[in-house]
């Protein structure tokens, strides 16, 4: 497991008359419904940023793919140099462990996206793999942006 530090951001969240809370996604440049899995999710992006010191414009958050007919969305997704898919983020709320289903539910994933990383984070526990000639490895750290 990865222990991660998430640096302080102002994040702008505001309250519509309906009661609900809303985030400004600073990637996807909107507002987005605040939700347990959101706030993992914008933290563990300002932590890719901020700490790891990978480029803003190398990360989408929330597009859709296509899995078999069905279509689904990752959390993170963020891209080599090259412009092509190299880590993949699952975030899950607090609350949810992170258990064989989340990480079935990431190496799916991989099946439409293809990447060298893959991560599940719940924002209090974090597990990251590699890809290895047959499977995926189990890493002790986050790679830098440059590996």
């Amino acid at each position: 497991m990865i222990k991660i530090y998430y640096p302080h951001f102002a994040f702008k969240i505001k309250e519509e008359e309906s009661g609900k809370e809303f985030i400004f996604d600073e990637q996807r440049k909107q507002w987005v419904r605040l939700t347990e899995e959101e706030w993992v999710r914008q933290n563990f992006a300002q932590y890719l940023l901020q700490v790891k010191k990978y480029p803003s414009s190398y990360i989408a958050v929330e597009k859709k793919m296509k899995l078999g007919e069905m279509n689904k969305r990752f959390d993170i997704l963020v891209f080599d140099k090259a412009a092509k898919p190299w880590m993949m983020i699952e975030c899950k709320a607090m609350n949810k462990p992170l258990d064989k289903t989340v990480l079935w539910q990431a190496l799916h994933y991989n099946l439409a996206i293809p990447v060298k990383y893959l991560v599940i984070t719940n924002g209090q526990q974090c597990h990251a793999y590699k890809k290895a000639p047959l499977d995926f490895e189990e890493m002790n750290v986050l790679p830098s942006y440059d590996e």
